[in-house]
């Protein structure tokens, strides 16, 4: 990891008035400013090319045994904006090879006016894109620790405005739920509303709002409360009232909002991962994304057995995929005291499994509940194991959690993972912050209602699938385990075993390369997938990228999306529920004549029509969807 930073001093606009004390802060663009009011009642608002984007919004805490931190402060000394630049280049190239970005920032000292002159800090950095901004709090030299109770962010967007929302219903979840567009002015208080929130604010305005860098403190939902979106902690479990407990100081997420003129920016956006801190892992070459195949689970009742095994591993070699899922039950009874999460099950010939996977050419991934982890430590004896064992990787699964306690898990779970070259995919997890800079050995995360859901349910629509590209995946990389060859009409779906996909063939390959995520975990069973239509397309599709483009589409209709690897280009578009005819725009290409392998639909939604065509950079390409369809294409230089 090599980073380059440049740094130069500007000249910061301080704004007085008799009513307030006003710092801004702009974007290097001049297109989004950020400013804070540390008058008699702290606050914040942001503007987008001069509109207000976010209006008068409150900042602060409230404490327990301590009165609230929200007004009152003077500024201990004068602020001074720095342009910042930061080149790095990420181990797992999620959307680039190479991130570069410029920001504004800088940090407001503010104590208390009264007698108890408590500290706090918030330092702000603001991006061509969006915002972002967090607390740093200090001890208040009473020798005791001090209680979080709630934090007084809010984000007061503007009337009329409209939200991708989905309720999580309470603390404990595992973040799995449907988006609807809603009216903010229409959330009610009880909502406990997903992050990152996108909403629509007037023509041509979109935001996101999300977190970044959760370290020690607690993520955050959104709750509405006197017309204002409001920041709701997750509490520590069994104290409601205490949401974070710090002795010395504590810093808080970043809270980001992300701004552009289409939400297709926010996918683009380098924004939540500059903000994490640069690799931690010294050696990395043992980080290698690729697709995987998953045994037994999905495709009907679990058959922990050795053959079944064998045969998700041949599939796995067979399409060229380096890793193969053993989930649940692999080593017997789980979640339960006597669960042992470094003994196979009797049935299970562990070296065996290992010996056959390493001939074919296979890396396995093995599957923990969360409470057998963390019982007495067990994963610190288990991952040294594993990798002896020669094991890629682990699935942890039923945190559904994200309180301070659980971050801190989080991160303890990641960090010895690297120590032991495992690489980590999380389930019943909360939404992605970035962490994967960091900590590069975390691949992808669920907190997403993905693919599985079809084996129990009817919400995985073709409607669904493409709102989850403008909302969940903003916050980066989700496992949602496309890859499903039963395909049916919406009409003709239920819930059944194996599990049927309501949408064509070429929408759910196009999945794979529109969703994020670095190992890319295919559901299907080997008999439904070798040989059939578009498994083909599962033997060159890639899971990094050097380069991603957003071509079109929103989230109420489609969304299509171009991604580079090398001199190879990968288009793909997903259709929600109405028939449309998409044009691509083919001037993101270099000049020249390029080959173009595309795969499309057919008349059922198991059809695939698959030809390969030369054009010329620049020329548009018309595509003709089905509803729930989708397009998928290889594109190269003639």
């Amino acid at each position: 990891m090599k980073t380059r930073i440049f740094f130069t001093l500007v000249a910061l606009l301080l704004c007085y008035s008799a009513k307030a004390q006003e710092t801004s802060i702009s974007s290097p663009d001049g297109r989004i400013a950020l400013t804070v009011d540390t008058g008699s009642d702290l606050n914040y608002r942001i503007s987008f090319d001069g509109e207000t984007i976010v209006g008068q919004s409150p900042l602060g805490f409230e404490f327990v045994g301590e009165e609230s931190m929200i007004g009152g402060f003077v500024l201990t000394e004068q602020p001074n904006v720095r342009i910042k630049s930061e080149e790095w280049i990420p181990v797992v190239k999620n959307k680039h090879d190479k991130v570069h970005s410029v920001w504004n920032e800088a940090t407001l000292k503010l104590q208390e006016k009264g007698d108890l002159r408590r500290k706090m800090d918030i330092e702000v950095k603001v991006f061509n894109g969006g915002a972002a901004f967090r607390y740093h709090l200090y001890d208040d030299h009473r020798l005791v620790t001090r209680e979080i109770s709630q934090e007084k962010t809010g984000f007061c967007l503007p009337e009329g405005t409209h939200a991708w929302v989905a309720d999580y219903e309470g603390h404990v979840t595992s973040q799995e739920k449907e988006f609807f567009k809603t009216a903010v002015s229409g959330i009610k208080s009880e909502t406990v509303v997903a992050l990152p929130l996108l909403a629509e604010v007037g023509s041509q305005k979109w935001l996101a709002i999300t977190e970044a860098h959760i370290d020690n403190y607690p993520g955050f939902f959104l709750g509405a409360k006197d017309g204002c979106l409001m920041t709701m902690l997750s509490p520590v479990p069994g104290y409601e009232n205490v949401k974070a407990r710090f002795d010395d100081e504590i810093v808080t997420p970043w809270r980001v909002v992300l701004i552009g003129d289409n939400p297709g920016q926010f996918i683009e956006s380098e924004i939540i991962r500059t903000l994490n801190p640069p690799c931690a892992i010294e050696d990395t070459e043992w980080i290698k994304p690729g697709l995987c195949a998953w045994d037994h689970w999905w495709s009907g009742e679990v058959k922990m057995e050795m053959g079944v095994i064998k045969e998700y591993i041949d599939l796995a070699a067979a399409h060229g995929w380096p890793y193969m899922l053993i989930d649940w039950q692999w080593y017997g009874p789980y979640n339960e005291a006597g669960a042992d999460i470094t003994k196979p099950a009797p049935q299970l010939d562990m070296p065996e499994i290992l010996r056959y996977a390493k001939e074919k050419g296979v890396r396995i991934w093995l599957w923990l509940y969360s409470s057998d982890v963390n019982r007495n430590d067990a994963y610190k004896e288990a991952f040294k194991l594993y990798q002896k064992w020669g094991v890629a990787g682990i699935k942890i699964d039923f945190m559904d959690r994200q309180d301070q306690y659980m971050v801190n898990w989080y991160r303890r779970i990641i960090e010895e993972a690297a120590k032991c070259q495992l690489m980590v995919n999380l389930h019943g997890a909360y939404k992605p912050d970035g962490i994967e800079r960091t900590w590069p050995n975390m691949m992808t995360r669920e907190g997403v209602m993905g693919n599985e859901y079809n084996k129990w349910g009817t919400g995985i629509t073709a409607d669904h699938n493409v709102k989850l590209a403008f909302t969940r995946m903003l916050a980066g990389p989700m496992d949602y385990t496309p890859g499903g060859f039963l395909n049916v009409t919406a009409e003709n779906h239920k819930a059944q075993q194996p599990a049927l996909v309501p949408n064509t063939r070429c929408a759910e390959l196009s999945k794979f390369g529109i969703y994020e995520s670095p190992l890319t975990v295919v559901c299907d069973h080997p008999t439904h997938i070798s040989g059939q239509a578009g498994s083909d397309f599962l033997k060159l599709v890639h899971t990094q990228w050097d380069e991603i483009r957003f071509i079109g589409g929103a989230p109420e209709e489609y969304i299509a999306m171009a991604k580079r690897s090398a001199d190879e280009w990968f288009i793909g578009i997903m259709n929600n529920s109405a028939k449309r005819s998409v044009t691509i725009d083919t001037s993101f290409l270099g000049e020249g004549s390029y080959v173009i392998t595309y795969w499309s639909d057919g008349k059922n939604p198991t059809d695939v029509i698959k030809k390969t065509v030369t054009v010329k950079a620049g020329k548009p390409i018309k595509v003709n969807l089905n509803s729930a369809g989708g397009y998928v294409a290889i594109v190269k230089p003639e």
